[in-house]
């Protein structure tokens, strides 16, 4: 797997010293505390949802972008645990069973359903 070489967290911090913006003022701007802002530029919290939101609006970008950055990190990272690692080859494939198909000594088309028994076994009245 690919070392991951943008994660949200170095994303902000870049785009918050480009648009000179600390964690302060951005809690205030995007409605989200300030202890928030700082977990996830110290790569301690992740991207929620909400949080993609807000950030897309204020930075410009889509909520994709940064859920998408979240999700590559978090792929990256799950790589290089051992534990989940041993675990996962410990897991096969799931197979489908497999349905042996039933002769039909009916014609094609002509279901034994119950509205056409019914219909066989219902007489013409008497006149």
């Amino acid at each position: 797997m690919p070392k991951v070489t943008q994660t949200p967290a170095l994303v902000l911090q870049s785009l918050m010293d480009e648009y000179q913006v600390n964690p302060f003022s951005l809690s205030k701007a995007i409605s989200l505390s300030s202890s928030s802002v700082r977990q996830i530029v110290t790569g301690k919290s992740k991207i929620s949802v909400p949080t993609a939101l807000r950030l897309a609006k204020f930075f410009g970008q889509t909520p994709e972008y940064w859920l998408d950055l979240q999700r590559e990190t978090e792929l990256y990272n799950a790589g290089k645990d051992n534990e989940l690692q041993a675990i996962l080859k410990g897991i096969s494939k799931a197979k489908k069973p497999t349905v042996a198909k039933q002769q039909s000594t009916e014609k094609p088309g002509k279901k034994d359903t119950v509205a056409n028994k019914r219909k066989k076994t219902v007489k013409a009245p008497e006149a």
